[in-house]
């Protein structure tokens, strides 16, 4: 699992433009370096956002529902754990059909 989250940030690092981190990441510290750059994002660069989270196969309805059914101040952490859980979910399926 902690390889499919160090694939997980290696993914989204040139996306989200993360910083390099030197310690052991779990999905929680991911999620939490993740979350105030989508959160800036969803008021600068909302675009540049969607697409990502098209690219990334996060689902249309998911999508939505965080967008218009989250409180504000929790729609940054909650589109930022649906982008790595996502992430992770791919690269997963990718190895289950890889063997």
């Amino acid at each position: 699992m902690r390889d499919n989250i160090q694939s997980t940030m290696e993914f989204l690092k040139q996306d989200f433009e993360l910083p390099l981190v030197k310690e052991k990441l779990t999905e929680e510290k991911l999620i939490q370096l993740l979350t105030p750059i989508v959160s800036k994002m969803l008021d600068r660069e909302f675009e540049k956002l969607l697409n990502i989270c098209y690219r990334v196969d996060l689902g249309e309805n998911r999508l939505k529902a965080i967008l218009h059914e989250s409180p504000p101040e929790n729609m940054a952490m909650e589109l930022a754990t649906a982008l790595v859980k996502r992430q992770v979910q791919k690269i997963e399926i990718r190895q289950k059909y890889s063997k």
